[in-house]
């Protein structure tokens, strides 16, 4: 059987990239093209999953070689998996942190305080939303205090 092999514009369109970052992905050893089809590199479908893997972890905050380590792990690799456990730590905070100020934004919609900014049930909030713990700005480099 024939497996079907994806051009570069097709799996740019499906995976929103665009087809310089794909290029880039390959050069950094992420994702790897299959051929070419004239001068347009070929990639498996396949490719599409690791693309999709690629992008939730750098809109989590994961650097380039953050990722290239965590593709290539094994379960032997206890450093990696101590700074992975530090980086769930850090996501878990900062959900916390979006989740108080998204119930601060939605009582700011219905609130008939005026002005709004001066309602107690929406300082109150917000300042639950300021007395959390910054993340660590270094992801899986740093380990929590």
């Amino acid at each position: 059987m024939v497996e079907t092999l994806l051009d570069i514009a097709e799996v740019a369109e499906r995976s929103g990239l665009a087809p310089s970052a794909l290029r880039f992905y390959e050069k950094k050893g992420l994702i790897a093209a299959d051929g070419r089809n004239g001068l347009r590199r070929t990639y498996r479908p396949e490719a599409l999953e690791r693309l999709a893997l690629i992008t939730c972890a750098r809109s989590a905050g994961f650097s380039i070689a953050e990722i290239e380590r965590f593709l290539v792990a094994r379960p032997s690799d206890a450093d990696l998996r101590a700074r992975m456990t530090a980086k769930a730590d850090d996501l878990d905070e900062q959900i916390g942190r979006l989740t108080r100020l998204r119930d601060s934004l939605r009582h700011a919609a219905v609130c008939t305080h005026e002005p709004i900014v001066d309602c107690p049930d929406f300082q109150r909030a917000v300042g639950n939303v300021a007395a959390a713990p910054e993340p660590i700005a270094q992801g899986l480099a740093a380990s929590p205090a």
